[in-house]
């Protein structure tokens, strides 16, 4: 799927960067191809501007802030947080040019991350019970590059069958088919439910706090649309432990996966280098296959359940939402 040319994809929010990144000053980043900066603005609200200059087409991400507005490196032009410039050193005299201005952005902190739409969302910035919870700690885990497309991680995230198989290094069951697997669709995603007996080495013991080694995980999913999923795991001693993902698209070919999950118990318990070093072991073995796949292949809805499982009805499910969303948003072409 090509992301960059399917329009709607621009009306969603998505997690660009960590806000604790801004503290130094503005930051280049790419969203659905197109170049933006982000900093922090008056009141330390994050502002996401495009990222040039109109002057002589400078990336305002090499220059500075100053008194909550985005100063260019190259000749001190100063933009406010809605793109207009309001100071030129050199026109002292002259008023500013009413076309003196860059394009701005949806932007909004949440969950400690910058969020961007590139334009007017069709739906709120998604909520998480887990957040503020005084039983939940969050623990920040994954900003990365992964050069592979976000519904390709999407469907992985909700996709049984390959648990065995990509994952027989950390948790992959022994039995390829789940013990139960149920499904309900929403107007804007997913949910699923899955009982399955999994595998313990001893990396994950502590995390999942069984010395066995077999244990039965229940996962709880949601997809929200288009590209990101919470994974609500119930471990055997009553622990929970909620996975965020997020593929931000970049381009066509590459996501920044953004991933933080939620803890109910203590450092004292676990430690959160512990729960990281787990799930960077598994999130490695979900990379090494996911950057192997294309990224252009057509959303295809004439895959048929009965060849491909019951573990694939999410991956379906999911592409013909995304093939219906575009349509009725005007793009009968679907690329990619």
């Amino acid at each position: 799927m090509l992301v960059t040319r399917q329009k709607v994809l621009r009306r969603f929010w998505y997690p660009v960067m960590p806000m604790a990144m801004l503290e130094d000053g503005p930051k280049p980043f790419t969203l659905l191809g197109e170049a933006i900066v982000l900093f922090k603005g008056a009141e330390g609200k994050p502002v996401a501007l495009a990222d040039r200059c109109c002057h002589r087409t400078a990336r305002l991400s090499r220059g500075f802030v100053e008194d909550g507005n985005i100063v260019c490196g190259y000749h001190g032009w100063t933009y406010d947080c809605t793109g207009r410039c309001v100071r030129i050193p050199q026109n002292t005299d002259a008023a500013i040019p009413a076309n003196a201005k860059v394009p701005a952005y949806h932007c909004e902190s949440r969950y400690g991350y910058a969020w961007v739409a590139l334009e007017d969302p069709l739906m709120p910035i998604f909520e998480l019970t887990e957040a503020g919870d005084p039983g939940y700690r969050q623990i920040d885990q994954f900003y990365e590059v992964w050069n592979c497309a976000g519904l390709r991680l999407m469907e992985n995230s909700f996709d049984m069958a390959h648990l065995s198989f990509t994952h027989k290094g950390t948790f992959g069951p022994k039995n390829h088919v789940p013990r139960k697997m149920t499904m309900d669709v929403s107007d804007w995603g997913l949910e699923t439910y899955v009982e399955t007996p999994v595998t313990n080495p001893a990396i994950a013991r502590s995390v999942v706090g069984s010395d066995a080694e077999e244990t039965v995980r229940i996962m709880r999913g949601t997809w929200f649309l288009p590209f990101s999923r919470r994974l609500a795991i119930s471990y055997p001693n009553g622990v929970r432990h909620t996975i965020i993902t997020n593929a931000t698209p970049i381009d066509d070919g590459s996501s920044m996966v953004v991933q933080w999950c939620y803890r109910s118990d203590s450092e004292d318990e676990v430690p959160a280098k512990d729960i990281i070093a787990f799930d960077r072991a598994v999130t490695n073995e979900d990379k090494y296959i996911l950057e192997s796949t294309d990224y252009d292949a057509c959303i295809d809805t004439t895959r048929r359940v009965e060849f491909h499982m019951d573990s694939d009805r999410p991956g379906l499910v999911m592409r013909e939402k995304l093939l219906k969303l575009l349509r009725a948003h005007g793009e009968d072409e679907v690329h990619g």
